[in-house]
């Protein structure tokens, strides 16, 4: 039977380090497509599947937060890892809001990239905390598998964070979700931009489930959060 490979879409305009990820990640046995410019890659990414991108911000054309935004509008799942040469907070956080998945700032290793790869491939294949594929958070329904928050017939896709997040929410139901155990489970390294990232998406899950008002993530302060819902409908089974 045919191995079926990860496959990759890279976008980074430096042809020097553009030719020396695609040769990298292919010995690591990964189908890697390396495109030149944002434009160019969202016409790849239009024509072929993907299981995880790779994009600089700062290309031609079209930079890749611009071509993450377009990415996200094909496809709300899809894990995306930015590489950039900036470490100001801004661009950081600024990547996070786009979608982002994970960032590494330039120089970096190969192997800390690969680290990172793997890690996230590991969150999307389903090695998460947790086995329960289903839960019912207030008047939503939370499918795990789908990455999807559904309410009155509405659905909302969720990108991969913010169901890893999600989930991790879920299965403290009631309790609290340390900050420093949700940012090693999902994003690795409890460093100052990944916990601002984080507040992102906690944010962006207030936003989602305020349709329901009886549902809410608490602060509790210094420690993390807390998934509660004012009547007995949390279903934990």
């Amino acid at each position: 039977m045919k191995e079926i490979k990860t496959r990759i879409l890279l976008a980074e305009d430096d042809e020097n380090l553009g030719s020396l990820l695609q040769e990298y990640l292919q010995a690591k046995n990964f189908e890697t497509d390396w495109v030149t410019n944002g434009d160019k890659a969202f016409r790849y990414f239009e024509q072929y599947h993907y299981d995880l991108c790779i994009f600089d911000v700062m290309m031609p054309v079209k930079d890749g937060f611009a071509l993450a935004s377009d990415v996200r509008i094909m496809n709300s799942t899809i894990p995306i890892i930015f590489l950039t040469a900036k470490s100001m907070k801004d661009d950081i956080l600024e990547g996070f809001s786009r979608g982002a998945d994970d960032y590494i700032t330039k120089p970096f290793s190969m192997e800390e990239l690969l680290f990172r790869i793997e890690a996230i491939l590991r969150r999307t294949s389903g090695a998460k905390v947790g086995n329960k594929q289903q839960w019912e958070i207030g008047r939503f329904v939370f499918d795990v598998k789908k990455q999807e928050l559904t309410i009155d017939g509405k659905v909302q896709k969720l990108t991969t964070k913010e169901s890893d997040l999600l989930k991790l929410l879920c299965n403290n139901m009631n309790e609290v979700l340390e900050r420093n155990f949700a940012l090693k489970a999902i994003w690795i390294d409890d460093n100052y931009f990944n916990a601002r990232s984080m507040d992102v998406y906690i944010t962006k899950l207030r936003k989602y489930l305020k349709e329901d008002p009886r549902v809410q993530i608490i602060n509790v302060h210094g420690k993390g959060y807390k998934l509660v819902v004012d009547d007995p409908l949390i279903s934990e089974d």
